[in-house]
C-alpha cells in the first residue's frame, strides 16, 4: 500500500515541470520531451525533502514521520538513485494518437549501442497505476540497466481531469492504439536495434500486451506479469472490478460478455503468432488478479503448442516482495536476452 500511495502522490510532481530533455528524440507526432530527472527529482536530497513535506501532513508525531521516511529511504535508496542517474537516460514525452495527446516515457542505458527495445504496458487504469518517477526507479530502471531501451505509454487521459469520449482509457479499447503508436517512434531512438523488439506488461498491462501483439508483427517475444487472461471469469474472484469496467469500457452495460471476451486472451489465444514465445509470471497469493489466470492460459498455450513458460512464485501477491523482485527481474531479462 505504501508503494501505491507514494506513486500516486508523485504524479502531479511528474507532469508539471517542463524542463527540456537532453536525449535527442524527435518525431512529427511527438510534441514535447522532458528529462525525468527534473524538479524535485534532480537530486536524491531534493526528492526526499519533497516526500518529507508531503508526509508531514500525515505523520502525527516526529517519531511517526521519521519512521515513514526510513521506510521510504529503504524503498528508494540514495545509492540506487545515484547509480541510475549516472547510468540511465530517461525522458517523458507527449505524442499524438488519433488526434489525442498521450503521455509516454523512454528509458535506456547511456553509451551503449544496438540495444534491444522493450515496449512496457503499465497496469491500473486512468491515473491509478501511472508510471511516475518512483515506479520507474523501482520497476523499470532495474530492467533497463540490464541492457534494454524501454518505451511505454501512460494511455490516453491518464492525467486529464476532464476528457471526452475517445480521449480516455477504455481498458483495452481505443487506448490500445496508444501502444501501437509507439512502434512508429522506435526507429527514432538512438543506438537501438529495430530488429529486436519485445513487449511486456504488468497486471492490466498483460491484457494490453496480448491485445497489441495481434497488430505488431515486429515483436519477437512477450511477457505477462500478474495479468488476467479471462476477465469475465476473473470477476468471480474480484467483483469490484466491474465498477472500473462500467466506467471505462464503451457499451459495457449492453454488451458485457462480448466486450470482456474481446479483452480476454484465453478466448482467442489461437490467433497469436506462434513464433512469439510467451513468459507468464504470477504470484500464487495474488489477491487482485488470481493466479488461476496464468494457469488457465498455460493450459491453452500447451494445447496449442505455443512456445511459453509459466513461472509461479510462492507466497507472492500482486507485486513482488523485495526478496523475490531480483529473481523475477532476472528471469524476465534473461527471457528477452534469449529471444531478442
Amino acid at each position: 500500500m505504501l508503494k501505491i500511495l507514494i506513486f500516486l502522490l508523485l504524479i502531479n510532481m511528474c507532469i508539471h515541470d517542463f524542463s527540456y530533455a537532453e536525449i535527442h528524440f524527435t518525431h512529427p507526432d511527438i510534441v514535447a520531451t522532458q528529462s525525468c530527472y527534473r524538479g524535485p527529482f534532480e537530486s536524491y536530497s531534493s526528492w526526499m525533502q519533497m516526500l518529507k513535506k508531503m508526509n508531514q501532513r500525515k505523520a502525527k508525531t516526529p517519531e511517526a514521520l521519521e519512521k515513514r521516511m526510513s521506510r521510504l529511504q529503504t524503498l528508494f535508496s540514495k545509492s540506487s538513485f545515484d547509480n541510475y542517474k549516472v547510468s540511465l537516460e530517461c525522458i517523458t514525452f507527449k505524442y499524438k494518437v488519433d488526434g489525442v495527446f498521450v503521455d509516454g516515457y523512454l528509458i535506456k542505458p547511456k553509451n551503449q549501442e544496438n540495444l534491444p527495445v522493450l515496449i512496457y504496458n503499465r497496469g491500473g487504469n486512468g491515473r491509478y497505476g501511472a508510471v511516475v518517477f518512483g515506479a520507474m526507479l523501482n520497476n523499470l530502471f532495474p530492467v533497463a540497466e540490464q541492457g534494454f531501451a524501454i518505451i511505454g505509454s501512460q494511455y490516453r487521459g491518464a492525467f486529464d481531469d476532464d476528457v471526452k469520449p475517445g480521449e480516455y482509457d477504455e481498458f483495452g479499447g481505443a487506448d490500445v492504439d496508444d501502444v501501437l503508436k509507439l512502434m512508429d517512434f522506435i526507429p527514432n531512438i538512438e543506438n537501438v536495434d529495430v530488429s529486436r523488439i519485445g513487449m511486456y506488461g504488468s497486471s492490466r498491462g498483460g491484457m494490453q500486451t496480448f491485445l497489441a501483439l495481434q497488430h505488431m508483427p515486429n515483436v519477437k517475444a512477450v511477457a505477462s506479469v500478474m495479468g488476467a487472461s479471462d476477465l469475465l471469469k476473473e470477476l468471480e474472484n474480484r467483483a469490484e472490478m466491474e465498477k472500473v469496467y462500467k466506467i471505462r469500457i464503451p457499451n459495457y452495460d449492453t454488451n458485457k460478455a462480448a466486450e470482456l471476451e474481446k479483452r480476454s486472451v484465453l478466448k482467442w489465444a489461437d490467433k497469436l503468432n506462434k513464433s512469439v514465445p510467451i513468459l507468464l509470471q504470477h504470484g500464487d497469493e495474488d489477491k487482485k488478479v488470481n493466479v488461476a489466470n496464468a494457469i488457465w492460459l498455460d493450459k491453452v498455450l500447451t494445447k496449442l503448442a505455443h512456445p511459453h513458460k509459466l513461472s509461479i512464485y510462492k507466497g507472492e501477491g500482486h507485486g513482488w516482495s523485495s526478496e523475490t523482485k531480483p529473481l523475477a527481474i532476472k528471469e524476465l531479462t534473461d527471457w528477452f536476452h534469449e529471444y531478442l
